[in-house]
This record gives structure tokens, sequence and C-alpha cells, in this order.
């Protein structure tokens, strides 16, 4: 049995679970569902990347502490990727006492051995706001082609790199202002002494080959010194004995994996860190990244590791970027789809599904095509794989009395399906999901093919042949449970809904190998149901509103009592109070306004319990414009207030008020 620590890089803490996120988590999960699958030892941890300037410039807008803001958006992230099915073992935080640890020990081990050093570096100073600016939050012209309002690390227009001082008429993104150059020691992490070891160990394989020819483009051309330090006010881990200094984000941010799992471990028993950390460890671990952040993971990781008493990563899994519709991801399109809102209209297996189908061995841009999101999912997965399951069952349950027939109908057919499992095992250990799925797919014609050839709604009715009807039947059930095997990691709540039709225990990798013969079945209930295309389009429109109110929002300032008397308020009393199903934040309330009812629709289930509601007055926006949902139409807000802190509260009128009154 192997044992394994896989990781995916840690999502930061400034927004929401979107696309790009969850494509790298669904394919880390379906790695990890196939080694639990095959028996392996399989951990899977993350955590959110929290520190930095981001952080703590987005906590002081929203009115709150950097630590409230990361801990509810940890707590939204982890909420998110448990709806998609992803199996996080732990789901962590950067700022946490473990990772505080760890970052300190390896720092303090690379200064003992004299790998670290300090020097002045000249920076980006905004006066107006007395910080020290990050490369994205200056933007200027390319000092490379010239190009107007780039930002302070890379051009979008020509690609070059380079750093914030040489960008050309530079301005602050904070406040405006032009900034100033000034000194300030920092602390680097001597990453040229490193040279000869990260030759010897981008190539001895962690890496796929496209991977190590960019590594050994970089290590050519010369290693530089690694700054890890940023300069007060910044939210971090201060750096021992340097008054003012902290560690930089990529300093600490993939330490967050071994405090994530030195997390689990300690709740856990018979979980050892140093089985998985130390040199002569003979566990695995396995990163899952995004090709932007191969420096980070490939060199200076490894080498810090190594460096200070750690083992190396064993290996690094990269992944490309993901277009919508050939075009990058786009909020006014409709395209930067986030989590909670595809969840609101979708279910998450269409996704894993179709994002599994793009998943290769190779670091190659992915596009997410809308036309293809559907077909792909009506098509193979519902139309081929799923349908030999309902054109099976249905004859087993009716006519044979729910029990499979006591042997394999066709011999050849069955051992070309269960013979398929040790190719696929290869694709789904080397990341080549997609050529998996294909794989899937032509077995599932084969077995479409083989049945309707046999045409057994016409043989069932015949006396002679009804032994070969069952037989038919019998085979299409088997082929489906070893297809459900391997699309087990991929769809899970599907597999758990087949299992349960099949009267199985749950699936292992090598259930593929026998079929079911003389075993009884449940009656057939639809697994799957078709993807409908408007659903999908209800979701980039959605996230097209989300957008222009983002952008209404950020633009807007004050508004004039002119404005203000134009919103109508009105007491409302709640006569009646309902969940809505598919959605997990929404309740359903009739409302009385004294001379006419509204329905309204609004996200404080988390707060309140429906039947709680009932009586209650509230207030009403009265003369809100009625908004189309896919629940139905809501004709109205109820106000509320909220805190990270002490949850939502509803606005409530006097005892005394009756429904309709104006509020004023």
């Amino acid at each position: 049995m192997r044992r394994i620590l896989v990781t995916s890089a840690l999502p930061y803490a400034n927004g929401a679970i979107h696309l790009g996120h969850l494509f790298e988590h669904i394919q880390t999960d379906i790695f990890v569902r196939f080694q639990r699958m095959l028996g392996n030892e399989c951990l899977y941890v993350c955590a959110d990347d929290a520190h930095g300037t981001a952080t703590m410039l987005l906590a002081e807008r929203e009115g709150t502490s950097p630590e409230a803001l990361i801990d509810r958006l940890r707590g939204e992230h982890a909420a998110d990727f448990r709806r998609f099915h992803i199996s996080h073992d732990n789901y962590h935080s950067t700022h946490s006492a473990e990772n505080e640890h760890y970052a300190t020990l390896i720092y303090n081990r690379l200064k003992e051995g004299g790998h670290t050093f300090t020097a002045d570096v000249e920076q980006l100073y905004d006066a107006e706001r007395g910080l020290f600016l990050a490369d994205r939050q200056v933007r200027g012209d390319c000092p490379r082609c010239g190009a107007a309002d780039q930002p302070g690390d890379n051009c979008d227009e020509c690609g070059a790199t380079y750093d914030a001082v040489e960008l050309v008429r530079p301005r602050s993104v904070l406040s405006d202002a032009v900034p100033q150059l000034r000194r300030s020691e920092h602390h680097f992490v001597d990453l040229p002494q490193f040279q000869g070891f990260l030759e010897d160990w981008t190539a001895s394989g962690p890496v796929q080959p496209e991977v190590a020819n960019k590594l050994a483009e970089w290590l050519d051309s010369g290693l530089r010194p690694w700054d890890v330090s940023r300069d007060a006010p910044y939210f971090g881990f201060p750096i021992p004995d340097a008054e003012g200094k902290f560690f930089y984000v990529w300093m600490d941010a993939p330490i967050g994996y071994m405090a994530s799992f030195k997390n689990l471990c300690d709740r856990t028993t018979g979980l050892d860190f140093e089985d998985f950390w130390l040199p002569q460890s003979g566990a695995e671990v396995h990163h899952f990244i995004g090709k932007d952040i191969v420096n980070f993971h490939c060199l200076f990781w490894p080498a810090v590791l190594a460096h200070a008493g750690f083992r190396t990563p064993t290996r690094i899994h990269t992944h490309g970027h993901i277009t919508v519709d050939g075009k990058k991801m786009s909020k006014t399109r409709g395209t930067f789809i986030n989590a909670g809102t595809y969840l609101e209209h979708l279910n998450p297996e269409y996704l894993r599904y179709y994002f599994a189908t793009k998943m290769s061995a190779s670091v190659d841009d992915m596009d997410v095509n809308l036309a293809d999101f559907v077909q792909r999912v009506n098509t193979d997965l519902v139309g081929k794989v799923v349908n030999i399951a309902s054109r099976s069952a249905s004859f087993i349950g009716q006519r044979f009395g729910g029990k499979l027939s006591a042997s394999v109908a066709d011999e050849d057919l069955w051992a070309e399906v269960a013979g398929a499992r040790t190719a696929l095992a290869d694709l789904y250990e080397r990341g080549d999901v997609g050529r998996a799925l294909r794989e899937v797919t032509a077995l599932a014609d084969s077995a479409n093919r083989y049945i309707a050839a046999r045409q057994p709604w016409k043989a069932i009715n015949d006396p002679a042949r009804r032994d070969e009807a069952h037989g038919v039947c019998s085979l299409g059930v088997n082929i489906f449970r070893a297809l459900v095997v391997y699309l087990k990691p991929v769809l899970p709540a599907m597999a758990e809904k087949a299992e349960a039709f099949l009267q199985v225990p749950p699936l292992a990798w090598e259930d593929a190998a026998t079929p079911l013969l003389d075993h009884a079945i449940a009656p057939y209930e639809p697994l799957f149901t078709r993807l409908d295309r408007k659903a999908l389009d209800r979701v980039v429109a959605a996230t097209r509103a989300e957008a222009e109110t983002q952008a209404e929002a950020e633009t807007a300032t004050t508004i004039g009592m002119e404005d203000f008397l134009k919103v109508d308020l009105r007491v409302a009393q709640v006569v009646a109070a309902r969940p809505v199903t598919g959605a997990d934040r929404l309740l359903e309330l009739e409302l009385d306004v004294g001379d006419h009812e509204r329905r309204v629709f609004a996200g404080i289930r988390s707060a309140y319990a429906a039947e709680d509601l009932v009586g209650r007055l509230v207030v009403l926006v009265d003369n809100l414009a009625p908004r189309k949902m896919r629940f139905g139409t809501s004709e109205g807000m109820v106000l509320a207030a909220s805190h990270d802190d002490t949850g939502v509260f509803l606005l409530a009128a006097d005892s005394g008020a009756r429904p309709g009154m104006r509020v004023t």
C-alpha cells in the first residue's frame, strides 16, 4: 500500500471560489479518490492563503479585521469545495500557529546554514497610504513595449517580466499618487547557492517534460536571490529578530501544506507528521498547481525544503490556464463564474464531468466551451453511460424479479470491459483523465451496440428467447457497474446512487474485474438527468448581473435626498415562510403589506428557521423592481443587518406597527 499526501495550490483569501479554483481542486480530488479506490492511503490537505498586503487592505475596506475576514472566507471556501464533492481531509489557513512554527523553523535553519543574507533594496512607496507597494498595487507603462496601464510585474501586452521600479510613469492603484522610490533592508534566501541541487532535482523526474524544459531555461540564465521579507504595515508573520519585517506571503504559503497536514496529524490518532515530511520518508508528497506558479513550487520550494532538513515533493502536477469560449474568464461576459452562483442553478457533477474530459498529463491551456459542455454531459454521460442502466434495469426489475442472471451472456464483451481497468488505471495515475473518459465512452458505445443488436425488448416476449433477454440485460447492468467503477473518481455522488441501486458496498477499482451473478438489484431510479442549456445560460446571466452590481457599488459614492425618498419602505407581516429547494441560503416569504401581498426570496436561511418567522413584522422595500429567479419572481426585499462575528438580523418594526405603514 502506498502512503500519499496530496495538496492543491492554496486559494487566496480575497474573494469567492471560482472556476479556476474548481478545476484544480476537482483535478486533485479525482487523483485522490482514484488512489483510495486502489486501496492506497491517500490524504488530501489544503488551506487558504491568508497573508499579504491585499488581505490587509480588503479588511480595511470592509471595516473588519484581517483575522475576521480570513476566517469568514475560509469557511465559505471550505463549504463551496464540499458542495462540489472535494474530499479534503483538512482545510486549514496559513494564518495558523502550525504555519508560523514551520515558517520560523525553516527560515532559522536556512539562516544557520548560511543560506540567507540582508541587503538594501529600492521599492516604490505610497506616501499617502504610508506603505510600500506590492507589484500588483502599481501600474504604469511597460518598460519593454511601452504599453500603457500595465501591472508592476509583467506586461499583459508583450508578456515581458520586470520589477515594479522599472515601470514608466508609475502610479499607485491605492491612491493614484505617484509613488516614491525608497530604500529598505530586506532579507533574502540565497537561491544561487542551490543551482547544482536544483539542476539535479528538476532532471530527476518530479515534473512534466514541458515544465522541466522551462526550469532548465531559468537555471541556464542563472538564479537570483529570493526576497522573502516585506515591510510593515503587513499582515503576516514577523521575521525573528528583525523589527518591522514580515515573511513575504510566498515564503509561508507553501509551508501551509505542511501546516495543514500537521494540524490534521494533531487531531488524528496514528498519523505522524514525520512519516511524510522527513528526508527518509517512504511516503509520497504530490502537489497540484497551475503553470503560473511553477517557479515558486519547482525552484524555491524544493530548495528550501531540502536545505532545511525536509523531504522534497515526489511529483508536482502542473496544469495550464482555463479559458471560456476561447477567451479569458470575464465577469462582464458572465464567464468568471463563482462556485456559489453555479450551484444555485446546476448539479456540481456536470462540471466535474466536463472538467474531467479536459484533463490531460500536459500543461496545455484548456478551453471551456459552453455548447460542448452541454453536448458532453447529455450525449456521452447521460445518453451513453447512464442509458445502459436505464434500458437494462427496467427489464430486470419488471420481468426477472429484480435478479441478474447466473452467467455472463457474452464473455468477449465482458473481458473487453473488465480488462480495460489496467490501462484506465494507468491513465488516471498519469493524470490523463480526459483520455480515460474517452475510453469509458467507447466501452459504453460497445455495450449500447450490443444491446441494440440483440433487442431484448423483443426477445423478452418470445418464450424461447427469454433467457437470452435476461442475459443481455444482466450483462448491460454489469457493464454499467464496471463503468461506474471507472467514473467513480469523477462522479462520486452518482456512484453512490448507483451502489444503492446495485445493492453493493462502496465500489473499489478491482470490483470491475468480477461480474455480479445471480444478484438482486433495487428498482431503478434515474441516476443522472440531462443538462438544460437554459440553466447554464442563467448561470452566465447571473454572473454578468453580479459584475454589474459590483461595478455600480464600486463607483457609487453618495446619494441625494431626492434619491433616498424614492425608496418606499413599508411594514410587512410574514404570513408564511418556507425553505427553497435547491438553494441553501434562501427562504420564500409571503408578506402582508396591508392592501396587498408580496412574495419575496430572502437569503436569511442560515440565521432563521422558516417556522419562526410567521407573524413577525419586517421592513420591506416595496417599490423594488421584481427580480426573476430560478425559483420564481421575488417581489421586493426585506431588510437585514449582518456582521461577520454575530450573524444576520432582520430589521423589525415595533409591535404596535401595522402592515402597510410607511417607514420614514
